[in-house]
């Protein structure tokens, strides 16, 4: 980063619902992305329209409430209008998509490849009579009652590093090798069954997919060792269903100290591989 430019972190939050996912698409394609790029634009009166780059590319109708993006702005720009930039976005952006803090990043702070894991929360119902009306761009109705203590067990059988191909939407050149820290399930005092998944990254469709999985060893249709036998096949398991986006939330993205963004950019950038098996030439 030269002098002559200032990176700035964004803290945003969003309600999926009416957007065609983050990323800026063709016209016509309302976009989280496109939301902010267009704001920023117009209250830093720019001819050009600022870049973002995000932590995680959420899906068409996925909510966040901790995404972290970043900017590249011009030093004079910032100086000049970085102490009311919050303010007059606030004013300008729609109300389903609000930035929550606007500030200086530290050196080498990159929103996508410093970032050490992400949070996301599913949320579904198994209440019979269906989701509380004002919950329902939020949480997912499942008409089957649920079994928390499988749906954990089977959880279990998942953490760790592995290739996850058979969770999640291959994309050409790109790794399905994650890091699953946290996959855990508790019932919130008003019923609903609230999901935490956390990994180093996330490759397309992998949470949605893992809580598929996860319902429908909750329901009884399969074995609580289900999930890891998919897993360890490594194929797409038509049973395997991709839950609706609406349920979704990116809770939280983490990143470590100052002194050590630099170390993890290049640590991301590498494209992971598993190590052989015990006895594996």
């Amino acid at each position: 980063m030269t002098n002559d430019v200032v990176r700035v972190r964004l803290d945003l939050a969003y309600d999926g619902r009416d957007f065609s996912g983050w990323a800026r698409q063709r016209e016509g394609q309302r976009t989280v992305q496109g939301e902010i790029e267009d704001a920023l634009r117009v209250v830093l009166r720019r001819e050009e329209t600022p870049e973002l780059t995000v932590a995680g590319r959420t899906d068409a109708g996925v909510h966040a409430r901790g995404q972290v993006a970043h900017v590249d702005l011009p030093a004079e720009v910032w100086a000049e209008q970085g102490g009311r930039l919050l303010r007059r976005l606030a004013g300008r952006l729609p109300m389903d998509v609000r930035v929550r803090r606007v500030s200086e990043a530290p050196a080498h702070f990159d929103a996508r490849f410093s970032a050490i894991w992400r949070r996301y929360a599913y949320r579904v119902t198994d209440h019979p009579g269906g989701v509380d009306p004002l919950l329902r761009g939020h949480v997912l109705w499942h008409n089957w009652p649920l079994d928390l203590d499988a749906m954990n067990e089977a959880a279990r059988g998942l953490l760790g590093e592995h290739d996850f191909a058979a969770y999640c939407k291959k994309r050409e050149g790109a790794t399905t090798i994650r890091t699953l820290q946290r996959l855990e399930w508790v019932r919130r005092p008003d019923g609903v069954l609230e999901a935490t998944v956390q990994a180093d990254a996330f490759c397309h469709n992998m949470v949605r997919a893992l809580v598929g999985a996860m319902l429908f060893v909750g329901d009884g249709h399969r074995t609580c060792e289900w999930p890891a036998k998919v897993l360890a096949a490594g194929v797409r398991d038509s049973a395997v269903h991709v839950v609706r986006p609406h349920g979704l939330t990116l809770e939280e993205v983490a990143y470590p100290s100052d002194e050590e963004l630099e170390a993890r950019n290049l640590a991301s950038r590498n494209k992971r591989t598993l190590p052989p098996l015990p006895g594996c030439c």
